[in-house]
Formats: structure tokens, C-alpha cells, sequence
């Protein structure tokens, strides 16, 4: 979910719709208990509706509802059956997947092992999530419903990663017929089929009546692109939208005085924090990357930007991931420390930087307050807003010199929320967007991923952080408290951590 932007993982600016019409009528018939639509306020649009080359929060929300993965995982990040029905451990690299019989592409091609093999090879070719990806050898095809996933080495988190948004799979036939043909009809085996995509506004899916589980209960499922958190408090308040994502903390009391609608919180396993390019001729020296760190005022950002509605980090993965250790802590605020760190490194004059961002109001509201701070060591910072795809192009390439970035552990393991920022390997858009290296550092998140017993990898973690903060190649801001605004007939929508929510559970209380 890619450092997954910062006010709500990963979020962009654009077009805004307009929130004045009304909704349109959507009826329940009473013999089949399908409404017509279910309308989803987000505050930007997907980078892509390819599944193997979207890995922002905007794309894997909408593509989780298009595509299916062997297993799955839930609000509260427990793993289940999801394409493959069952598995069992062959031996330490061997794992073995019974398929689901029957499964059927939205082309109304039957899903077989030989879909499952060209998917994962196909992940492995993608710059965008390969990080992802366990360390596969190979997958083997035992027969049209069977196959064994073998990695390269022992692999502890493998069924926390398999569950990833991302590692959807997609039609053989379909793509080496036509390679190109998920730019414009993205196809799955997901609770929703692809409609169409109004660049800007609006994604739209339908109902999916041939999915392996009961179809879902509404006909079509709108994702709209509304950037500004109060225009989607109104348009929740106002009807025209069921379910709004990314909550302000200044708007929560609002929906939660409201009657006809419900506040759902939840502690969120996403990271925020002040990326620095560690390429950059300043930024290479640790000195200034701890004034930095000294000079911003952490809480006044929670206070602020937050409304209180979050903690400020001390580990650069949150509590609540396998792997948290509670022995790191954030720098205090300390202008002095800064200054004197600023002229033990040079800088004592200070220098001119930027710092790229999106457009939301978090994140300029944060941006501010870091500019006002630094502007106290002499820092002139420039803030550069940017819409979504501009973000991720100039931060993939390194143009920036900082950034405001957020990480959502999506599976649930410390190995994603540590190896994609951290080791070299994954420098970019792999999602090591502060180009940070340290030879130590990859040693220990290599080992972690080897190994496979649990307490062991604890303390290779803890390891990890410990070196990570003491080494500040980025600012950690806070971990923050998810809030979802969803009308008061809503039932079966749980938050989810890192606000990849599923709408399939979703339904109209009578």
C-alpha cells in the first residue's frame, strides 16, 4: 500500500464531486433483498485497477472487491479460506493449496491451478508489488486444483503475505491473449465486476452473480472521489453518500451527534511520518536527519491535524503488528538539541529544501506545521502539493527531498511493515522511498524472514527498530485512530486497520 500516503495511507488530490443533488432512490425489493447501490466516499482515485500494478490505498480498496486471493485476511487481520479452501506444510518450504472447485472469472472462465502459476509469475514481474511477494522458487501444479508454493528459504510470515490485497489472481487466457486488456476491464473472481471508471469522479462495479460465495447485496458498488474530509462529512450528512472513509477528527462529533448516522473507530496498524531523501547531500549526515527530528513538534501535529485522535510513534511500525517493541521512543521536542546538532553538522546558516505532499488537509495542515518548525533551525522548506500519480512518480524516482509519507502494515507482520522502507533492495517505488541503506539493516530483516520461529523473529525485529530510530533517516509522526462515517441502516462493515475495507459483508438493516 507503497509508503501509503500520509493523512489516510496513501491519499491524492483531485477532482472533487459536487454534493448538492440529491442521492437517487434506491429501493429494496423485497424479494430479493438487493438494493441498487452502495455509494462510498474516498478522498482520492486509484492509480490503477490492475491488480498486480496498484499497490496505493485508493487501488487496493477498489481491487479488493475485484479480485480474490488464495486466502484472505479480516478486520482484525485473522487469516481465511479464500480461493484455495485448505492448505497444508509439505515441509519447511512447501506449502500445499487445495483450490475451490467451480471459482469463475468475471469472463466466465473457470479459475484452475494454471491461473493461480501464471499469477504469481506475473507478481514477480511487477516493480510494483514483487516486494510483496513471499520468496518463491517455484509453484508447481499437481493438478487443475492443486499446487504447492515453494519458497527459496523458510519463510515465517508466508500466509500474513499471501493475504495482501495485491496478490490477487487473474485469467491466464485472458492476459496472454491480450496483455493489455486490464486497462480498461480489469477481470477477477471478486464479489464485484468492473463497470466503469469516470476519471477523477468516480469507479463503478456491479454485482458479481456468479461469485463463490453468496453475491453481494447491492447491485452496484460506487466508489466517489470526494478529497476534502468536510464535503464528505456533508455529503454523508446529507445522504448522498452511505459510507465515508478517512473521517476528519474535527467532523467525528458531528456524525456522532447525528441520529441518522454511526462514528465507527478503530486503532489503526498504519504509520505516519516525515520521510528525508537519504541521497540528498544533507540528509546523508545523521546529524541533521536528528535535528530535524528534534526540531518538529510531534504532538502539536496529533493536536492539531488530529484533533487528539491519534499517538505519536515511537516505533516506525505500529502497536498492534506482530513485531512491535515497546523499548524504542520517539526524539522530544528539543529546538535546542536541533540547533546545536544543525552546527555540529555544518548547517548552522541552515538550507533551503522542499517537501512533497498531497493534497489533502491533514496533510497540508501537517506540511505547515513542519515548515513553521524548521524555519526555527534555519531550514526554508518550500511545500510541494502534488496530485496522486505526481507524488508517486517524482517520490519513486527520488526528486524530493522529504516527504510526508504513511505505511499501512497491511498483513499484519512486522516483515512488511520493516523490509519494503528499509532494505536496499526495495529502494522506490518498492516502496524505500527515504533510499535509505545500512548493510546491518538488511542482514537482520533478511534473517527475519528466514526464520521461522515466532520469538526469534520477535527479537530480530526489535533489533531492526532499535537500529531504524537511533539511525532517523525519517521523522515518525503518529499512529493514528481510524474513523469511518456510515449511514445508521449500515450493518456488517468492519474497520480495517489500515482502511483496506471490505464492502462484501456490507448490508441494509430492515
Amino acid at each position: 500500500m507503497k509508503k501509503i500516503l500520509f493523512s489516510t495511507l496513501i491519499m491524492a488530490s483531485i477532482f472533487m464531486g459536487g454534493c448538492g443533488k440529491e442521492k437517487e432512490e434506491t429501493p429494496i425489493s423485497a424479494k430479493s433483498n438487493v438494493r441498487k447501490e452502495l455509494i462510498v466516499a474516498q478522498d482520492g482515485e486509484p492509480k490503477s485497477l490492475d491488480i498486480h500494478n496498484g499497490n496505493d490505498g485508493f487501488s487496493l480498496r477498489i481491487n479488493k472487491q475485484l479480485y480474490s486471493r488464495l486466502v484472505e485476511s479480516d478486520g482484525n487481520m485473522k487469516i481465511h479460506p479464500g480461493l484455495a479452501e485448505s492448505w497444508k506444510s509439505i515441509d519447511d518450504r512447501t506449502t500445499q493449496f487445495k483450490l475451490r472447485k467451480g471459482v469463475k472469472f468475471h469472463n466466465g472462465e473457470e479459475l484452475k491451478a494454471e491461473d493461480v502459476k501464471y499469477s504469481f509469475e506475473r507478481m514477480m514481474n511487477s516493480p510494483r508489488i514483487s516486494f510483496v511477494l513471499p520468496p518463491i522458487e517455484k509453484v508447481e501444479i499437481i493438478d487443475d486444483y492443486t499446487i504447492n508454493i515453494v519458497t527459496k528459504t523458510p519463510f515465517g510470515p508466508l500466509m500474513s503475505h499471501l493475504s495482501h490485497p495485491a496478490l490477487g489472481i487473474v485469467n491466464k487466457k485472458l492476459l496472454e491473449t491480450d496483455p493489455e486488456s486490464f486497462k480498461n476491464n480489469p477481470i477477477g473472481t471478486g464479489p464485484y465486476k468492473f463497470s466503469n471508471w469516470q476519471a477523477g469522479d468516480r469507479v463503478i462495479l456491479v454485482r458479481n452473480e456468479n461469485y463463490f460465495q453468496e453475491p453481494p447485496k447491492f447491485e452496484k458498488l460506487i466508489f466517489r472521489n470526494i478529497v476534502e474530509a468536510t464535503s464528505r462529512t456533508i455529503a454523508l450528512e446529507t445522504g448522498e453518500v452511505d459510507i465515508a472513509v478517512s473521517i476528519n477528527a474535527v467532523d467525528e462529533g458531528t456524525i456522532k451527534n447525528n441520529p441518522k448516522l454511526a462514528l465507527l473507530r478503530k486503532p489503526s496498524i498504519s504509520y505516519s511520518y516525515v520521510g528525508m531523501n537519504t541521497e540528498k547531500e544533507m540528509f546523508k549526515d545523521s546529524r541533521v536527519r536528528k535535528a530535524i527530528n528534534y526540531a518538529i513538534d510531534k504532538q502539536a501535529i496529533v493536536d492539531v491535524v488530529l484533533n487528539g485522535s491519534g499517538k505519536i510513534a515511537n516505533s516506525p511500525i505500529a502497536p498492534g503488528v506482530f513485531g512491535f517493541t515497546d523499548k524504542t521512543k520517539n526524539y522530544e521536542y528539543n529546538l535546542e538539541k536541533a540547533k546545536e546538532l544543525m552546527k555540529e553538522a555544518g548547517y548552522e546558516n541552515g538550507f533551503k529544501s522542499n517537501i512533497y505532499t498531497l493534497g489533502g488537509e491533514a496533510d497540508k495542515q501537517t506540511a505547515e506545521i513542519i515548515q513553521a518548525n524548521l524555519k526555527e533551525i534555519g531550514i526554508d522548506l518550500a511545500i510541494n502539493i502534488t496530485e496522486n500519480s505526481a507524488y508517486w512518480d517524482l517520490t519513486d524516482k527520488g526528486v524530493h527531498d522529504m516527504f510526508l509519507g504513511s505505511w499501512g502494515c497491511v498483513t499484519g507482520d512486522a516483515d512488511y511493515g520493516l523490509f519494503a522502507l528499509y532494505h536496499s533492495s526495495a529502494k522506490g517505488g518498492a516502496g524505500n522511498r527515504t533510499f535509505y541503506s545500512d548493510p546491518e539493516i538488511d542482514d537482520l530483516l533478511e534473517k527475519s524472514k528466514n526464520e521461522t520461529d515466532q520469538e526469534k523473529r520477535k527479537n530480530l525485529y526489535e533489533n531492526v527498530q532499535i537500529k531504524i530510530v537511533e539511525d532517523a533517516p525519517e521523522v515518525m509522526l503518529y499512529n493514528r485512530i481510524l474513523a469511518v462515517g456510515a449511514q445508521k441502516d449500515i450493518e456488517g462493515f468492519d474497520v480495517h486497520p489500515v482502511t483496506l475495507h471490505d464492502f462484501y459483508p456490507v448490508y441494509i438493516k430492515e
